[in-house]
């Protein structure tokens, strides 16, 4: 029961020092860019076309999905490229970049430039050749008919892949969940969110100094002293941001985290967002410790022998679930390989094959074009991925701290 209650309060503490308050500055950083540039960013790349590709490839490495989740609406207004959209999901780091980039930073350097490098290959060979994709938008054709408002079609842009006008109420800008009146709450809820920075800022501040001295192991007390910082700020941080993504959300607004915008009205609203985002990858980053942790508690299994085992099965099996929309699983699987439990080749394959959140508006509006999308980030990936690991073999802990 000891061993149980050690490793959840670890988990709740260590995630949000070691991830969390590192996702924060982040996504602050981004989403402000978008506040201070008021879409013009967005604008330019509507009236350059030949850097489309580039660009969506480099939106996509930005971590989290929100750079990535802007150049879907794009496509379907006919701005960008399908080459585009492809390059940008192949990049698309998503929230499990968090974890990779705070517990295994030269990992992340590696897995991230081959994806980048894959992207922008596969975007132009799209745009230029076509690469196949009105043979595969037929196939995909014969699996059903795509659901539309009853729009038309726009002119094909960069490839045979028909899209349509965006549907009412299915973008990413406007689709808010209506917040709930309760000025006690909503009064609550600002507070935590006051709160949550204070522990996001002082969480930073003894991140930096835990990377800075080697990462040790952190005893866990309540103290005037650097391991009780670590500490409170931790648990703080964590408990504020489960109440923050649970609850909080609901009447202060941003329900639907991971739909980013193009511009944000005020500081304010910048600074809600980056909580309420990073609420989110605290969440699943605390899910995914206490997951594998207690996995291995439960079953005594050695999951760095499985995947060994696996062999070139590995990264397949990586790269398939990088095909499931959404961030969760990646940032379980990413997790699993700052643990030792996957290889090397099966983090670069996931972080090809992902998507993240930004399938989400695609599939919303032309759920053609997102099958079509994850087909074409699929094949890099099993490409690279198991390239690799015939290459160099499996390389087990590449990259991670105190590994």
């Amino acid at each position: 029961m000891s061993e149980i209650l050690d490793i959840f309060v670890g988990s709740v503490r260590d995630g949000f020092i070691q991830v969390s308050v590192f996702v924060a500055v982040t996504v602050l950083l981004f989403s402000y860019a978008q506040y201070r540039t008021d879409g013009r960013l967005v604008r330019r790349l509507e009236e350059n076309k030949r850097a489309q590709p580039l660009v969506g490839a480099l939106m996509g490495l930005t971590p989290g999905c929100g750079g990535a989740i802007v150049i879907m609406p794009l496509y379907v207004r006919g701005s960008v490229s399908f080459g585009t959209v492809v390059a940008t999901l192949i990049a698309t780091a998503g929230d499990s970049a968090f974890v990779i980039l705070a517990l295994a930073p030269e990992a992340a350097l590696y897995a991230y430039g081959l994806a980048f490098a894959a992207a922008v290959i596969f975007g132009y060979a799209i745009d230029w050749f076509g690469m196949g994709v009105s043979r595969i938008d037929r196939a995909v054709g014969r699996i059903g008919r795509t659901a539309t408002d009853g729009g038309f079609a726009t002119p094909p842009v960069g490839s045979q892949v028909h899209h349509y006008e965006e549907a009412q109420g299915c973008g990413c800008e406007g689709c808010e969940e209506p917040t709930r009146d309760s000025p006690l709450m909503e009064a609550l809820s600002r507070a935590a969110l006051g709160f949550w920075w204070l522990a996001a800022i002082g969480g930073l501040a003894v991140g930096v100094v835990f990377l800075a001295i080697g990462a040790p192991d952190v005893p866990m007390v309540a103290e005037v002293s650097f391991a009780g910082a670590f500490t409170v700020f931790g648990i703080v941080g964590t408990v504020l941001s489960f109440y923050l993504y649970f609850v909080g959300r609901r009447y202060i607004g941003h329900g639907h985290v991971g739909r980013a915008r193009d511009t944000f009205g005020n500081v304010y609203e910048t600074l809600t967002h980056a909580a309420m985002e990073t609420s989110f990858v605290t969440v699943w980053v605390i899910a995914a410790y206490l997951l594998y942790e207690y996995g291995i508690l439960v079953t005594g299994a050695n999951m760095q022998a499985f995947a060994a085992a696996a062999g070139v099965l590995a990264p397949v099996g990586a790269a398939a679930v990088g095909v499931i929309p959404g961030c969760g699983p990646q940032i379980v699987l990413a997790t699993a390989y700052t643990q030792g439990g996957i290889p090397f080749s099966a983090l670069v394959a996931n972080a090809i094959s992902q998507d993240g959140d930004a399938l989400f508006p695609l599939i919303a509006i032309d759920k053609r074009a997102a099958i079509v999308a994850s087909i074409y980030t699929t094949i890099p990936a099993l490409v690279v991925g198991v390239g690799l690991h015939l290459l160099f073999g499996p390389m087990f802990g590449f990259g991670v701290l105190g590994g």
